[in-house]
């Protein structure tokens, strides 16, 4: 089931999610880059700005081997890195469907502020889930899933165009479409919690898309939305 777009008119360009979608493309073309010229370096640069949760974890030991600047820096960072093209490419056609109304709603600056803080906590939840996992947690899901939550109680009468492959193409609501989004990933979540080892981790980061979207909910509530903008004019 993959979203084609939403029918939820928005009033301001969104500046900021095109940048934030041309920059996670470039800095993933440049690991991409690195990736074929020099693998070994890519891993390093994976494992220093991922998050891994038994780095974060040891910052607590007795004798941590790990500054908290070292494993608090890279819940920033790790945003902006990803595994695959499809995994850059299905975050950013997500976040250009959905990040512009929210955007429209918060205004660019305070949008950032969302974006950033929903990746914080998903990223917080993984790490609570698992948090002996040796493997890095990247990519902008997280974050994206606080902008479906966003959006979830923002416009939950929105009509989003939903393609089946191979099948055809119909109207769902919005409230609908990201709702069985979010319950697809608790429940594949919880699946995954099952098998779960250290060395694992627990494969894709449903946990933190979880986190995400609940944090979307409550922050959206606690954003105060932008002065209005005039629905033909200008702001």
């Amino acid at each position: 089931m993959i979203p084609i777009r939403d029918d939820q008119p928005r009033f301001s360009t969104p500046y900021l999610t095109y940048f934030l979608i041309a920059l996670n493309l470039v800095i993933f073309f440049l690991e991409w880059s690195l990736e074929v010229s020099d693998p070994a370096s890519l891993k390093t640069l994976i494992y220093q700005f991922g998050v891994v949760p038994s780095h974060v974890t040891a910052v607590l030991s007795s004798s941590p081997k790990y500054s908290l600047p070292e494993v608090t820096l890279p819940f920033i960072t790790s945003m902006f890195l990803h595994g695959s093209w499809m995994h850059v490419i299905g975050n950013m056609w997500f976040l250009s469907i959905f990040g512009d109304n929210v955007e429209d709603y918060l205004g660019h600056f305070k949008y950032l502020l969302f974006y950033l803080l929903a990746g914080f906590i998903a990223t917080a939840t993984q790490v609570l889930i698992y948090p002996d996992s040796h493997l890095p947690t990247v990519g902008a899901s997280g974050a994206i899933a606080g902008v479906l939550g966003a959006y979830f109680v923002l416009y939950p009468r929105a009509r989003v165009l939903i393609w089946f492959p191979l099948i055809f193409f119909f109207y769902l609501p919005a409230w609908l479409t990201l709702g069985y989004w979010f319950a697809l990933n608790f429940l594949s979540g919880a699946a995954t919690s099952i098998a779960y080892t250290s060395q694992t981790g627990g494969g894709v980061a449903f946990w933190a898309h979880v986190g995400g979207f609940v944090a979307g909910i409550v922050l959206i509530k606690l954003f105060p939305e932008r002065p209005r903008r005039h629905r033909y004019g200008t702001w």
